[in-house]
């Protein structure tokens, strides 16, 4: 089969799917929206940016340079703002070169990654091959309410899907209030393919509690409680004062410093860089709690990986985690806007050495059955070749 990925090639989740299918009887192609390392196996590699996601940054004399540059030094609520608005400006130029580029590969079979932007201009460029789009996180629940103008495109585009890959069933049904044809065909699997049990596995020995580790995998997202994150930490280390709280992809982020500093936490946070996909892995096994204080959300792929490596959930009390967590059973669930239940539910999950170990069971045979990455892939090949025949 002839399988044209359309995606930003930098993404572990895109790379976990792409991988997979790279086999000697596939010939796999990649057009993506942002500069990338080649992937071995790779049939052709074609950079095609939308929405300034390409990297203008390092050419400032151009004005697409010029305001790539600015979105980067802007804060996070800015640039999200910019993109979502202007970002649309950019369509029918990226459309126009997409289109010539699918002419050009004939493929069998279209893999469009999250609708703002991929699948969106996947749908505008489409020709005769069937369209698949996977739903990334908020697709519907944030970013598709941004504004009329993106609420419109996402509609289009879903009109024009052959079939949807969603990593909840919340987002299927969102997608069919959106105008996603119910007879169409559509698969709930974990967006990142699923865990790597080779990879993500809990730790041989118990964690000693000595000293407590706390980790936030989420970076800077608008819809990422960072604040009420913060503020909940002098709380926690009131009763455990020795705790080290991980925060990866937080290093450059001038707010995450500020915050350390407000409420003297120097001693205790550590803002690390992006960490690789691999070593992700170890850190959660340091960890005993992982936060993801998400107010909007699909099924997080570091929630999962954190599972699967034996960390105790507090999270966000959503309707997509609910899929996967239950308050007080294999998890802690929280108003993620409330810096006092969260801290409340940090000590209790440290305090609860029984919840603990009884989640973590819980856990494991969940990432185990629902996502497996060797099970969820053999799920999407089925799915592609469905798609693909009809």
């Amino acid at each position: 089969m002839r399988i044209l990925y359309i995606a930003d090639g930098r993404s572990p989740t895109a790379r976990n799917w792409i991988t997979h299918f790279i086999k000697p009887e596939n010939q796999v192609h990649l057009i993506s929206t942002s500069d990338c390392k080649v992937i071995p196996g790779l049939a052709s590699l074609q950079i095609q940016t939308v929405a300034f996601s390409g990297t203008g940054a390092s050419k400032p004399q151009t004005p697409s340079g010029q305001l790539s540059k600015m979105r980067q030094q802007a804060p996070l609520e800015l640039r999200t703002f910019i993109r979502q608005w202007l970002g649309p400006l950019t369509f029918p130029k990226s459309v126009g070169r997409l289109r010539g580029m699918i002419e050009q590969l004939q493929p069998e079979l279209v893999h469009a990654m999250r609708y703002p932007y991929e699948g969106i201009i996947a749908s505008m460029a489409k020709n005769q091959a069937p369209l698949i789009v996977s739903v990334w996180g908020n697709d519907f629940t944030l970013h598709a309410k941004a504004n009329p103008l993106i609420g419109y495109y996402t509609r289009r585009a879903l009109s024009k899907t052959d079939a949807l890959h969603v990593d909840c069933q919340r987002d299927l049904r969102l997608a069919y209030q959106l105008g996603y044809p119910k007879e169409s065909r559509a698969v709930v699997l974990p967006g990142s393919g699923g865990i790597r049990r080779e990879v993500f596995f809990s730790p041989a020995q118990p964690r000693p509690l000595s000293p407590p580790v706390i980790i936030n995998p989420r970076g800077f997202r608008t819809y990422i409680r960072n604040d009420s994150f913060f503020q909940a930490l002098p709380q926690v280390l009131k009763k455990y004062p020795d705790a080290r709280i991980l925060c990866p992809a937080m290093d450059h982020e001038p707010q995450a410093r500020k915050w350390v500093e407000q409420y003297g936490l120097e001693g205790n946070v550590e803002l690390l860089p992006l960490v690789p996909h691999g070593q992700m892995a170890d850190l959660f096994r340091e960890a005993h709690i992982v936060v993801s204080p998400s107010t909007h959300d699909g099924t997080p792929n570091t929630l999962l990986e954190a599972m699967a490596c034996g960390c105790l959930p507090v999270a966000g009390d959503i309707e997509s985690i609910n899929e996967w967590l239950t308050d007080g059973q294999n998890s802690l669930l929280v108003n993620p806007a409330d810096p006092q239940e969260l801290a409340k539910a940090i000590i209790r999950g440290l305090e609860d050495q029984t919840l603990r170990q009884t989640a973590e069971g819980i856990n494991q045979k969940m990432i185990d059955e629902r996502a497996n990455y060797q099970v969820v892939m053999a799920q999407a090949e089925s799915f592609y070749s469905e798609v693909a025949g009809d």
